[in-house]
């Protein structure tokens, strides 16, 4: 099995190490990763400038063959299926593990997740996994023994065209797995001003994003937030079709 494994916080993070790692007992891995952080970067492309790849020597990743690049999270799955793999099949392309949350409104800024709905969109059965920390040296051993098999149970299960899977995961001991689907909520106050030293001459104001998330509906228990705060892996089946048909 030809497995694709990429990320938005850059090569070398220890998730995308550790997914790596998982995957290469499931098939043979091929890693291609931004050479820096593109969190946020959602499905952006790089339309203006070109993109570059780098092979990178890696001794303890089973085997793997790694990648780096100067685009983007959905650059690195063109460049997969065109470049690195073209005319080979790609049986499943796994993204993450991301440091923060994908839940909720935030798929929608994802670059984890962009590149699973990119694959979709190429009919490839995609698979995005996120911790809920920012924190770089974030304990992942929870984690780590449940990657291959729940990848190897969805594939069992087969992955719809057009469909792929954003799955978040709390920190600690994780007490189980829920099907979910997407917390309706959104962020407030993202907006904090930058101090005047340190805006550049000439420039009337500068701002950095920052921001509060509000779940607007705190009560249901069939959501991805209300997994994560009952230390619940959560799966949400996410598609590639943003159509609202109850509204045609």
């Amino acid at each position: 099995m030809n497995i694709v494994v990429v990320n938005d916080d850059g090569w070398g993070t220890a998730g995308i190490r550790m997914l790596a790692r998982e995957m290469t007992k499931l098939g043979h891995v091929t890693v291609i990763a931004p050479d820096g952080p593109r969190s946020g970067y959602g499905a952006c492309i790089s339309v203006t400038t070109p993109i570059y790849l780098k092979k990178i020597d890696e001794h303890d990743l089973n085997g793997a063959d790694v990648y780096t690049t100067n685009g983007t999270p959905a650059d690195c799955v063109k460049l997969a299926r065109e470049v690195v793999l073209k005319g080979q099949s790609i049986d499943l392309l796994v993204s993450g593990i991301n440091h923060g949350s994908n839940a909720s409104i935030n798929v929608i800024y994802s670059g984890t997740m962009a590149a699973c709905l990119v694959a979709a969109e190429k009919g490839i059965p995609a698979i995005g996994w996120s911790i809920n920390s920012h924190e770089a040296d974030v304990d992942l051993h929870w984690l780590q023994a449940m990657l291959c098999e729940v990848t190897q149970h969805l594939l069992e299960d087969g992955i719809a065209p057009h469909i792929c899977y954003n799955i978040n995961a709390p920190v600690g001991e994780i007490e189980g797995i829920r099907w979910t689907r997407q917390c309706i909520g959104h962020w407030q106050n993202e907006l904090v001003a930058m101090d005047a030293d340190k805006i550049p001459d000439g420039i009337m104001s500068g701002w950095r994003l920052a921001g509060e998330f509000i779940n607007d509906e705190p009560d249901a228990q069939d959501t991805d937030i209300w997994a994560l705060e009952h230390q619940l892996l959560a799966i949400t089946p996410t598609t590639i079709d943003m159509t609202e048909y109850g509204s045609l």
